[in-house]
Parts: C-alpha cells; sequence; structure tokens
C-alpha cells in the first residue's frame, strides 16, 4: 500500500538539515501522519522518486529542501494529481517565502498535516537540445545566472547566502555582458541581463516583480538594460532596499510567452545552472496542487 505521504530529502545538505527534517517527521507523528523518506542520491533523483510515486498512488510528495528540490519534484509530479509539499531547509527557500510557509518545523509539519492546497502555475523551459525543464519561481539568464553557474558547492554550504555575494563580486569585473534578445508575445526587444519570474521575490526576501504571484497564470519578465560591474552593482544594491523595480534601466513586463537568444549566455533556473540561450518558454501543460497555509 503506497504511503500518503513521502518526503524526498538530499542527504548530502548537512547535518542541521537532517536535524530539521527529524524534528518535522516527529511532529507529522505526533499527529497522526505516517510519512516514509526518501534520500536522494544525485542532482535530478528526485524526479524520479517523485514520478514513481504519484504513479503509485502517494497522495503528497513533499521537497525537503530548497528552490531546487522543490522545483525537480514539481517536474516529477507535473501532470499528475498529487499533491506537492514543502519543508522549507534550502538557503533561500524563496517560494516558501512566496506562499507563506513557515520555516519551522512545527509551523511546516502543521500545513502539511492540514493538507490545504492551492493551484500553482510553473513554467516550462524548452532548450536548443531538446531539453524541457519546469521551473516554479524563476528563470534568469545572463549576469546572475553566472553567478549561480561558476558558484563552488563547498562555499555555499559552509557560508550560505554570503556565498552569493561573494561570488557575484568576482563576477562583476569578468562577465562580458552580452546582448540578449528577448521576444515576449512576439513583441522584440533587448538587454543585458533577462529574470523571467513567477513571483515577486528573489534570493529570499527581496523585492524583484511587484504584483507576481507564482498562482497566477504568466510571468513577469524584468529586462536590465545598462552593462558592465557599475551597473551590477547598483542593481545589487538596489535589491535589498526593494528598489530595483524604479531604476530607470530596469523594466518590468507581464507575458505568458517568451523566447530568450543570445550567443554563450548562461541560463539558471530555480538557481540551479541550466545550461544557455536560446530558450522559449511557456506555461506547464497543467498547473499542479501545492500544499499551502
Amino acid at each position: 500500500m503506497a504511503p500518503r505521504m513521502l518526503i524526498v530529502f538530499n542527504p548530502a545538505a548537512g547535518a542541521r538539515r537532517r536535524r530539521r527534517l527529524l524534528a518535522a517527521l516527529d511532529l507529522l507523528r505526533g499527529l497522526g501522519m505516517r510519512p516514509e523518506v526518501a534520500d536522494t542520491a544525485h542532482r535530478g533523483h528526485a524526479v524520479g522518486i517523485a514520478r514513481e510515486a504519484a504513479a503509485a498512488g502517494v497522495r503528497m510528495v513533499v521537497a525537503a529542501g530548497g528552490d531546487g528540490t522543490i522545483a525537480e519534484v514539481a517536474a516529477g509530479l507535473s501532470g499528475t494529481d498529487t499533491a506537492l509539499g514543502a519543508l522549507p531547509l534550502g538557503t533561500a527557500n524563496v517560494l516558501a517565502l512566496e506562499l507563506g510557509l513557515p520555516r519551522t518545523p512545527a509551523g511546516a509539519a502543521a500545513v502539511l498535516a492540514m493538507g490545504r492546497t492551492a493551484l500553482l502555475h510553473p513554467g516550462l523551459a524548452r532548450f536548443a537540445d531538446g531539453r524541457e525543464l519546469l521551473f516554479v519561481q524563476m528563470l534568469g539568464a545572463g549576469f546572475d545566472a553566472a553567478v549561480v553557474q561558476h558558484l563552488p558547492p563547498g562555499l555555499k554550504r559552509a557560508i550560505g547566502k554570503a556565498a552569493y555575494v561573494a561570488q557575484t563580486l568576482r563576477e562583476m569585473p569578468r562577465y562580458p555582458f552580452a546582448p540578449i534578445r528577448c521576444v515576449m508575445d512576439g513583441r522584440e526587444d533587448g538587454a543585458t541581463s533577462v529574470i523571467v519570474t513567477k513571483g515577486r521575490l528573489y534570493a529570499g526576501r527581496f523585492l524583484l516583480a511587484p504584483g507576481a504571484d507564482p498562482r497566477d497564470e504568466g510571468f513577469h519578465v524584468v529586462l536590465f538594460r545598462a552593462a558592465g560591474a557599475l551597473a551590477a552593482l547598483r542593481y545589487g544594491a538596489a535589491l535589498p532596499l526593494g528598489l530595483l523595480s524604479r531604476l530607470s534601466s530596469v523594466e518590468i513586463r507581464r507575458a505568458a510567452e517568451v523566447r530568450l537568444d543570445g550567443a554563450d549566455v548562461p541560463v539558471q533556473a530555480d538557481g540551479d545552472a541550466a545550461g544557455s540561450l536560446p530558450v522559449a518558454i511557456g506555461p506547464a501543460p497543467r498547473p499542479m496542487r501545492i500544499v499551502v497555509p
């Protein structure tokens, strides 16, 4: 008999996250739940675990980790009736913040036990090599993707969010800021970096696209027009102040379909390196259910 709830966890995430997972498990069992845990063995493994669980009739698959783990589990559940749950254990946990999910094991466990769901509208990126990649929060092309692509995993595990700050400072003088051609619902424009986002937040609680919501259809497309290290520094300074969308060199558009082209421009999706342009972005074939407070 398939379990009612399966929790997908990356055992390489560290002892602290394992302790938080165990605390959540104790609380879920105290609430009468009998969750099972599946450990991942490599990147992408969560997709297959979630897909097999949905096929076996599991009612809820919980991603215990950060945005990358949530995106993998969501990809495995796409097109099924199995609900996606989230146990925020990652560095940024942007989607959890968007949806108001508690960060504490007790709070997260209570939400999972309640089982209330809402519709989530993921994006689907199609690459020139035939790959298809589902994302739940955002896809970035350009400078922020270069930061993600070159970020040493050990540094991220050691110092958390500060690793992104350090890598941003490394990338500023060396990133070429190649032009990106952006076609949004048939209308063409250009930028040096682009973030196609489902939500309003970026890198934690920082405001990127006011008014965006991952439970809504369509995308907010953030176009960064200025190039160079000084421009990147201005963007980085404006972001924590909530002023990024007010800069004259930043424009936000709504679109249902987006295509990005550029020579050797890196791409990140939900905080993980995802290759390079070109990419065509549209809605996933159908929305999915996600557990919310």
